[in-house]
């Protein structure tokens, strides 16, 4: 296994659910039950990571989730990274103050960099930057709006100000089933030495090692875990192959 490899498996929620969208789309969400259910399974599967998002959040721009969220926080004891409509200063120390080990910004960082500075100045591990991709540029807006630049330029802003990984999704393959395009990450990985995170499309055991090997730290697992496409101890067996 290369050092620290992880496979981090996704709680997404909405209306207080786990659901998995495809291409980020509302109406084409699968409900998987209770959240705190679902990553305490991950967990006694063996992740070391959760990826919590709050869906609602994410769409309206504001945490909606935020009790079910506390309740996935508060059951577990494996680190958390959480993203979905932190928009503020103020929501993300609420957030890391409260337990959350990472707050993931997507459109916050992109309209305001100056945000991760201040938040990584007091939070050195604390920040994580999504940068969602279609095409080749950067979107923003629940992938609705390019924002005029590739990912490897995004990726070198944040990295001067100190994010402490870049989570990566192509919104091309994401929630398809149909597998993953490691040229990106690739690109990614070598235009920035922070930690590229990499999600989207992952569909069997193949894929979370290709995304390894194009130089990903960890990969964001969801639809493939909840539809059985493998486990997740199948993974730590395939990596350490």
């Amino acid at each position: 296994m290369h050092e620290g490899f992880e496979v981090i498996p996704a709680v997404d929620v909405q209306d207080g659910e786990v659901v998995q969208l495809v291409q980020g789309e509302r109406g084409t969400e699968k409900r998987y039950g209770d959240p705190v259910e679902a990553a305490r399974r991950w967990v006694e599967a063996g992740a070391e990571t959760l990826h919590l998002i709050d869906l609602d959040g994410a769409f309206e721009g504001e945490r909606a989730n935020a009790t079910a969220i506390d309740a996935v926080v508060d059951a577990v004891d494996v680190p958390t990274q959480l993203g979905g409509g932190i928009r503020t200063a103020e929501d993300a120390r609420d957030l890391l103050e409260r337990g959350v080990d990472r707050v993931i910004l997507g459109t916050a960082a992109v309209e305001n960099p100056e945000l991760v500075g201040e938040l990584s100045d007091e939070y050195p591990d604390g920040v994580v930057v999504s940068l969602d991709a279609k095409d080749g540029e950067v979107v923003v807006e629940g992938w609705t709006e390019s924002a005029g630049i590739t990912p490897a330029d995004a990726a070198k802003r944040y990295e001067e100000r100190g994010a402490a990984a870049i989570l990566f999704t192509n919104v091309d393959v994401e929630g398809r089933l149909e597998g993953v395009d490691t040229e990106p990450v690739r690109e990614l990985v070598d235009a920035t030495d922070v930690p590229v995170v990499a999600s989207g499309g992952v569909a069997s055991l193949e894929d979370v090692a290709a995304l390894r090997d194009a130089g990903a730290a960890a990969v964001v697992v969801g639809t493939a875990l909840y539809e059985g496409a493998f486990t997740l101890e199948e993974t730590h067996d395939r990596l350490e192959e």
